[in-house]
């Protein structure tokens, strides 16, 4: 039983971390959640977005992220471990923010500036931990898994990119427009 929780509320331990090396699984697997989780949100905010140009921004980025899970695994290779690990709890939070966005009664142009929004706070949340499992994979000589998160972290910050080019070159334009 953990004790930081009260009597008779069963909550599964996590893994020990004692070593930096469990500190890079943690994460890996905490990317991995997110990432597992968003490639099935994606699809429903393409869909919302009604530029086309947001909506193919997203549809390019749920290829990459399909990509990136496939990165993840080869990393879990590398180190021998599971994928499995605990539900990430705060791209679930995220996603749902963004759920609530979707069902808001916006207008359109609106909504896309707040899709925008969504997506970022995504996107942040990611290279934060990309740029942190990437980092404890160079300290620990692990080489190919930091090239392979460097990668994932270079695109992550290229969609960043993107979102805030389309934000500022159109959709937000359209949403003071429209207001």
């Amino acid at each position: 039983m953990n004790p930081l929780w009260p009597r008779g509320i069963e909550v599964p331990l996590p893994m020990k971390l004692q070593t930096l090396r469990d500190a890079l699984i943690h994460e890996l697997r905490d990317l991995y959640s997110a990432e597992t989780q968003l490639t099935k949100a994606l699809p429903q905010m393409a869909k919302a977005a009604s530029h086309q140009e947001l909506s193919e921004a997203i549809e390019d980025h749920l290829k990459e992220t399909k990509e990136q899970v496939e990165r993840l695994k080869e990393a879990f290779e590398i180190l021998d471990v599971s994928s499995r690990g605990e539900k990430c709890e705060a791209m679930s939070g995220l996603i749902e923010e963004g759920k609530k966005i979707l069902g808001e009664d916006a207008v359109e142009e609106v909504r896309d500036a707040l899709i925008i929004v969504s997506a970022q706070k995504i996107e942040h949340y990611e290279m934060a931990g990309y740029g942190a499992a990437r980092t404890f994979a160079q300290m620990l000589g692990e080489e190919e898994i930091a090239d392979l998160l460097q990668t994932t972290l270079e695109e992550e910050a290229a969609t960043d990119e993107k979102l805030t080019d389309l934000a500022e070159d159109i959709v937000n334009c359209d949403a003071r427009a429209a207001s």
